[in-house]
């Protein structure tokens, strides 16, 4: 065991960890030391994350779940209580859009899937976890937004909706939790070159990868104890 590693001894959960940017994350707070715990719906993608984490020397446990439900977050909690007894960082970062039509054709269903995976997830998230950190006095929460929670996206009214939900959500449950020794960031990358929207017309080799965000949130975890960044606004360095 390398006790240098800068998160070594703590438990780490990562929501979306299956693929794209959730698996990045994973991997990266498991190569600084962390037990990482792989949370999503599907389960041969989460045992793929798992088995790269295994493989590289890194600890991983794979819980599988759907965020929309909160009595799965209630057995997360209980499972990451019962094998670890602790909880110091929790990665909020599952998330589902839509980009084909303007919102007045958007269908309900779609506008609640988007609504209750992107912002109802982090609430289930941080209501079944956040009294593990409490308990602790100790925690990062971070949640991955997007420029979207910034800016507006024609086409894509319910997904900028929910990141701008995401955005208010992050900055008051950071008041909240200040007594508690808890940092809450929200980190609101531009395009990514994941399966989420299509990116049409955009140069893939100019657009953020997931280890760019990946590197974010190891930054974000490894901050000096008096400071936290509130908020990260990442941006390709070419516009794709």
């Amino acid at each position: 065991m390398d006790t240098g590693k800068p998160l070594n001894g703590q438990v780490a959960v990562v929501t979306g960890a299956g693929r794209g940017i959730g698996a990045a994350i994973a991997r990266k707070l498991a190569s600084m030391g962390a037990a990482a715990v792989l949370c999503g719906r599907t389960q041969s993608t989460l045992d793929a994350t798992a088995q790269a984490i295994l493989q590289a020397g890194g600890k991983a446990e794979v819980i599988p779940c759907d965020v929309t439900v909160l009595h799965q977050w209630e057995y997360v909690a209980a499972r990451v209580n019962s094998t670890f007894g602790r909880l110091d960082i929790m990665v909020n970062n599952a998330g589902v859009g839509r980009f084909t039509e303007p919102l007045h054709n958007l269908v309900p269903e779609d506008w609640d899937r988007i609504l209750n995976t992107n912002l109802r997830g982090v609430y289930y998230a941080i209501r079944a976890l956040a009294p593990l950190m409490i308990r602790g006095f100790s925690g990062h929460i971070i949640n991955i937004s997007s420029l979207a929670g910034k800016n507006p996206v024609p086409n894509g009214a319910a997904y900028a909706a929910s990141k701008w939900g995401l955005n208010g959500l992050s900055y008051s449950v950071a008041e909240e939790l200040r007594g508690h020794n808890i940092r809450v960031s929200v980190v609101c990358p531009g395009s990514v070159e994941t399966e989420l929207s299509p990116h049409t017309g955009k140069d893939p080799k100019k657009m953020l990868q997931p280890d760019d965000i990946a590197h974010v949130v190891a930054m974000l975890v490894t901050q000096a104890p008096q400071s936290f960044a509130s908020e990260v606004l990442i941006r390709p360095t070419q516009k794709p």
